[in-house]
């Protein structure tokens, strides 16, 4: 065992000195070609960039035959850039990312990607937009990072649905982003929501007349079907897929294809037929260079040989494989060699060996795919979706009640200017103005409802993601606590939005839990306090709802985001004289001055209204109190003169 052991480890050891060697050969043949850009691409590329197209298709048809170079299209790419041509810089960057991709580069597939999105965005360009965040998807799925590739699809389904006469690519990017989504609900162990991804993607696909498309997603369903054990059901859509890839001539194609038969063959306990298909295979994926096929192939291949009794080989092919998955990150497919592993030496009798390569298993098992976890998250993902189509509903119909109201109101107006006559003038525009501040208070209040609505989608989004991150983590207890508070706090909510104003003391309750849910995402750093005088009693003050939450988002985003160290803020409640109370909200931040420096800086600017409506419903407020309110924003210093914080007072009427 030992001769054979070493004969092995010599083996591999020539193996990658050749394999290195014609690395080096290529990367210099490929040095060698950078310098000498045809003279002809360079004609073509000055061409395209001079005429600017804007759309994925106009680019890919004028770069069809170069797309495939990374060469060329990295020259292409820096012409763009000296032109400040973004689109033709995110084409180009993204079909170098998909290049990177296909051999497991996946780093730098990502920052390619990412890069792309940036320049897609800055030309606001939704297709360049939407496929950028699709290929994102794609490289975090093949990495198992499922929560990230998960929001990638997910935006980018959103942004193409939203187009209202979309294009042939827009349309191909919806396939691709329900495909995608699919793959993820596979991970996720729940295969008849895949498949019906899938065949949804296949529907369209077909109208496209897409055979590309349609390859990948017979191949999809295949692999759920396989999973749920019906294998002739996976056999039928893996022959189908291999039918349309040599109908396309798809080398990788067909590879994955072969594989997944070979697979289905070892099941059936067909190993002679799953050689057959899988000794060809060896030559042409290397030339294809997918690290993530190569090393499944190679790991089938140790199965089949284990099946047959010949352990030696069976262990080579395994181990190679399980090498290329570690030495790529490719954490489902190392499981895959660990169990395989284990089955080899369980089948010599070697068990002490087995065992640790079953432990090796079960516990990449754990980390990767806590069944209960995911599908738990997966249920979550679903109410999530759910909850923001009925929020866009709720959101709609409010602004056609505004709109309703408007109009009204327009015609109210020239059926009283035309009644107005004499004396009767003042009496008849007197009640007009009652009746057109009452009409106005109507609207302020539909809009107040209308950012609720628009608030719940946002606080959903970003407490769900910080509680799938605890789910991933395995931290149930983390999970459960914070989703308790965070149930409460939309009951909170969804109270408070029923009723014209609440007391100070369910105000104050909501906000403890809005800032407990917000400290997640800041590492529970924010030391946040609220102090209440001796003589107030928060059972019997009233205020609008939902007043101090607006403030409460500056101070965190704008002063204690940016900011190193210690992070403060406290909330403190006293009478301020017979008629009014005095709460305050202080910082530690980096100061207004500070924020309005880094919001400038920012790509991505977004105008907060928040404030302004809260101000304006305060007006209101105070109004029915016969009395008036007071928003005071203060800059705090300390002894230096340098800025250390921001204080917000607000004066509350009371009876």
């Amino acid at each position: 065992m030992l001769n054979i052991d070493s004969l092995i480890q010599t083996h591999t050891l020539i193996q990658q000195k050749i394999f290195s060697s014609v690395l080096f050969f290529l990367l210099v043949i490929n040095f060698n070609h950078a310098q000498q850009i045809p003279e002809a691409f360079k004609s073509k590329a000055e061409k395209v960039v001079k005429m600017g197209p804007k759309t994925y298709l106009s680019l890919d048809e004028e770069l069809k035959d170069e797309k495939r170079d990374t060469t060329l299209l990295r020259y292409f790419a820096n012409k763009a850039k000296e032109q400040n041509y973004l689109e033709g810089q995110a084409y180009a960057l993204n079909q170098i990312g998909t290049k990177y991709r296909n051999i497991s580069q996946f780093k730098k597939a990502a920052d390619l990607h990412e890069e792309a999105l940036q320049l897609s965005e800055k030309a606001n360009n939704t297709e360049l937009k939407v496929l950028s965040l699709n290929m994102l998807g794609v490289v975090y799925r093949r990495t198992d990072a499922i929560k990230t590739a998960l929001d990638y699809n997910q935006k980018a389904l959103e942004l193409a649905e939203q187009v209202e006469n979309p294009s042939h690519h827009i349309k191909r990017s919806i396939n691709v982003s329900l495909n995608c989504i699919g793959n993820l609900y596979q991970t996720l162990e729940q295969y008849d929501l895949a498949i019906m991804q899938f065949r949804r993607a296949l529907k369209l696909e077909e109208e496209l007349g897409n055979k590309l498309g349609l390859a990948i997603n017979h191949q999809n369903i295949g692999d759920c079907l396989e999973q749920k054990g019906d294998l002739e059901g996976a056999l039928e859509n893996y022959r189908k897929s291999l039918a349309y890839n040599e109908e396309i001539n798809s080398d990788i194609g067909r590879i994955i294809c072969k594989n997944s038969l070979a697979q289905i063959y070892l099941k059936q306990d067909m190993p002679y037929a799953a050689l057959v298909l899988l000794e060809p295979l060896y030559e042409q994926v290397r030339e294809v260079g997918d690290f993530f096929v190569t090393s499944s192939v190679f790991i089938n291949t140790g199965w089949a040989h284990t099946v047959l009794g010949e352990y030696d080989k069976a262990e080579q092919f395994i181990k190679e494989g399980l090498e290329m998955a570690q030495n790529h990150n490719m954490p489902s497919n190392v499981l895959y060699g660990f169990q395989k592993l284990s089955e080899l030496e369980s089948k010599r009798g070697n068990f002490k060996e087995a065992y640790q390569y079953y432990t090796k298993a079960d516990q990449l098992d754990e980390d990767i795919s806590s069944s209960t976890n995911l599908r738990y998250m997966s249920d979550i993902i679903v109410r999530y979706e759910a909850d923001k189509k009925n929020n866009q509903i709720s959101v709609l119909a409010k602004e056609n009640e505004i709109v309703r109201l408007r109009l009204r109101k327009n015609q109210t107006t020239l059926l009283v200017s035309a009644l107005i006559v004499g004396l009767v003038a003042s009496i008849l525009y007197i009640l007009y103005r009652q009746y057109q501040n009452k009409n106005e208070k109507r609207v302020l209040t539909l809009e107040q409802s209308m950012l609720r609505s628009q608030m719940n989608p946002h606080f959903l989004f970003n407490s769900l993601n910080s509680i799938k991150l605890y789910i991933i983590n395995n931290e149930q207890k983390n999970a459960v606590h914070y989703l308790n508070k965070f149930s409460k706090l939309v009951r909170k909510i969804l109270e408070a939005s029923s009723v014209k104003e609440i007391s100070l003391e369910d105000e104050l309750e909501t906000v403890e839990l809005y800032m407990n849910i917000e400290n997640i995402r800041f590492s529970n750093e924010i030391d946040f306090k609220i102090t209440l005088a001796d003589d107030i009693n928060p059972d019997v003050i009233k205020m609008p709802s939902l007043t101090l939450q607006p403030f409460l988002e500056n101070s965190l985003w704008h002063g204690l985001s940016p900011k190193d160290g210690e992070k403060k803020i406290h909330i403190n409640v006293k009478r301020k004289n017979k008629n009014h109370v005095s709460i305050e909200i202080e910082d530690n931040g980096i100061g207004r001055g500070a924020a309005e420096v880094n919001k400038e800086k920012r790509v991505l600017k977004r105008k907060s209204v928040g404030i302004r409506i809260t101000k304006e419903r305060l007006a209101n407020f105070a109004k029915d109190y016969q009395n008036n309110f007071d928003v005071d924003i203060v800059d705090l210093f300390d002894e230096h003169g340098e800025p250390k914080g921001t204080k917000v007072i607000l004066d509350i009427p009371i009876v």
